[in-house]
């Protein structure tokens, strides 16, 4: 099993990987597909994606198992398939990742709610019990709890994944901020309450993803590290926040605007790069090159 948290004592920052869901709709996914089931039915795509971010010059890459929960992977009838699907995930991005490259099996939310009674504990915690252990099967370094917006649903995944093998557990939250300046979840959560269960619950490697480009990160960041300063922190940025054009959501930041502003971000504390909505290969290049700049110059 290789072992992320050593390969940063040799190598202060890692690049991860960026966007997966827009790379699968523009190679033909349709709104009646689940992007999961494409791990079964079109692992030759899958791996193309896997292979364009290894190629890009990343650390790590992500597997396509986000939504591959069974209340997730239910509307498809698929839930019966989660081991399955998510061993699938792990097995093609290993093949792209080779000997030099982690795998994070990404574990994203199932978009039910505890505090709703929309599913209970048990049934959430055995649905990524079995999607976790189809992750570790085939071949996952690390699991990356994802994209969490619920302290209850997070706390589940960890206690699941750990429960199951001793790799490294990473997860990360989605803040925006709101009217009154603050970063919050959708569930009203600040990145230092999401902090504290994460410590307790030995997490290895924790930060954010998704909902702010690069400039919002930057300040979440600093913020976490004003109350820990030496756990790993991953930052997965959307390329910008979105603006609507012709009734779509796009991705204003270009490769380079965001290269541009790795620097800060690493200064403030991040040990872990990436990107989420709208980045590609290209951004994930010019991170990498501005990864490398920042530290030939530390």
């Amino acid at each position: 099993m290789k072992n992320i948290l050593e390969k940063l004592k040799t190598k202060k920052v890692l690049v991860s990987d960026g966007a997966w869901g827009t790379f699968i709709q523009k190679k033909g996914l349709t709104t009646e597909e689940s992007p999961e089931s494409w791990n079964l039915l079109r692992p030759d795509d899958i791996l193309e994606i896997a292979r364009s971010y290894v190629n890009a010059g990343a650390d790590m890459i992500l597997t396509n198992s986000f939504g591959g929960s069974p209340p997730k992977l239910q509307p498809y009838g698929l839930s019966d398939k989660t081991y399955e699907i998510n061993k699938a995930a792990a097995s093609i991005s290993k093949k792209a990742a080779g000997t030099d490259v982690f795998v994070l099996g990404s574990v994203g939310p199932t978009g039910k709610l505890l505090m709703m009674g929309e599913i209970s504990e048990k049934e959430m915690s055995d649905g990524f019990s079995t999607q976790i252990r189809g992750l570790v099967d085939g071949g996952a370094d690390s699991i990356l709890i994802e994209t969490m917006s619920d302290m209850d649903e997070a706390r589940l995944a960890i206690r699941a994944a750990k429960s199951i093998c001793k790799n490294e557990i990473f997860c990360t939250f989605t803040f925006t901020k709101t009217p009154a300046d603050e970063y919050r979840t959708m569930m009203g959560t600040s990145p230092i309450e999401a902090l504290a269960m994460m410590e307790n619950e030995g997490v290895d490697i924790i930060g954010a993803n998704c909902g702010n480009g690069m400039a919002g990160m930057i300040e979440i960041v600093r913020e976490i590290r004003k109350e820990n300063a030496s756990i790993p922190i991953l930052v997965h940025a959307n390329a910008g926040l979105p603006v609507l054009v012709d009734g779509e959501s796009q991705f204003p930041e270009s490769p380079e605007e965001m290269a541009a502003q790795i620097s800060e971000l690493i200064d403030t504390g991040a040990t872990i790069i990436g990107g989420c909505c709208g980045t590609s290969p290209q951004h994930i290049s010019r991170i990498v090159e501005a990864v490398e700049k920042w530290s030939s110059q530390a």
